[in-house]
Parts: structure tokens; C-alpha cells; sequence
């Protein structure tokens, strides 16, 4: 169980399925538009757009799924999908972030899409392996743990590669 007292307003920290998945989506979104648009802008936007649509679809998936499986009311059944789907939204925020802030140190668009990308690989390697340690492995198996999320990571890198 999550600590209360620290702070997570984007859910990823309690949020660890939609973190990795929206890291994904983001990273996956990247690979195949950074090679399509010409501007930071355009590609930000189909990050936030790929993003918003795959968000919205889980919201309604777990909505759907509380209502029937739970019996829950509609309305509370949106309000815990909203608090489970969240992070897949909120993971959006750190690769965007490095890539306007790539750009904005002068990096050209290709360059700083393939330093987001290569967060986001490195993102997904640190939640494999935080994962790995709260779920008590030791150092072994929070190693294989990071490997796992490395190599979600570089099969995205691979499409990219095999897209540009």
C-alpha cells in the first residue's frame, strides 16, 4: 500500500499498470510520428492525442467492467475507473517534458525525439525494477525486472528504427 503522505497528482506512484502502459502508448506514439511531423508542436499534439484516445477507451473499459463485474453504479463505477485509469494519462507528462525541454536547449526534432524515447526506455527500466524491490525480490531479481522493462522499452526503439 502506497504511503498517503507523498505526494503523486499524476498517479504514478499507486498507479503502476497505467504508468507503464501510458509510457508505452507515449514512447509508441513517438516512434512513429517523430519521423511525420515537422515541429515539437505536431508531435506533442499526437503524443497528447494517442494518449487521450487509448486513456479514454481504458476509462471506459474499467467503467464497464466495474458496472457489470461489481455492480456497481454507473457513476461510481466511472469515479474508480477514473482514479485506476488516471496514470495512464499522467505518464504522458515526463517524456513531453523532455522533449520540449530537449528542444529547448537546442536540440533539433529528431534528436529530441529520440532523447524522449530514450526516456521513456529509461523510464519503463525504472519501474521494472522499483517494481522488483516492492515486490521483494532481491538484487537478482530486480535486475531481471529492469532487463524486462529495458526490453519493452527497445522494442519500441526498434520499431522507430524500422519505421524511419
Amino acid at each position: 500500500m502506497p504511503d498517503a503522505r507523498v505526494r503523486d497528482p499524476l498517479g504514478l506512484l499507486r498507479g503502476g499498470e497505467g504508468a507503464i502502459t501510458g509510457t508505452v502508448v507515449c514512447a509508441a506514439a513517438i516512434a512513429y510520428a517523430a519521423g511525420h511531423v515537422g515541429s515539437s508542436w505536431e508531435l506533442s499534439k499526437v503524443i497528447l492525442g494517442t494518449v487521450l484516445v487509448y486513456w479514454v477507451a481504458h476509462l471506459h473499459a474499467v467503467t464497464l467492467g466495474s458496472a457489470m463485474t461489481r455492480r456497481h453504479h454507473p457513476l461510481a463505477a466511472f469515479r474508480h475507473a477514473l482514479a485506476e485509469t488516471w496514470p495512464i494519462a499522467g505518464a504522458s507528462v515526463v517524456p513531453l517534458a523532455v522533449l520540449l525541454g530537449a528542444e529547448l536547449l537546442g536540440a533539433e526534432l529528431r534528436t529530441a525525439s529520440w532523447v524522449a524515447l530514450l526516456a521513456t526506455v529509461g523510464l519503463l527500466t525504472v519501474y521494472s525494477y522499483v517494481a522488483g524491490a516492492r515486490g521483494g525480490l532481491d538484487t537478482g531479481g530486480r535486475v531481471l525486472s529492469a532487463v524486462a522493462g529495458l526490453a519493452l522499452g527497445l522494442l519500441v526503439v526498434l520499431l522507430k528504427v524500422g519505421l524511419h
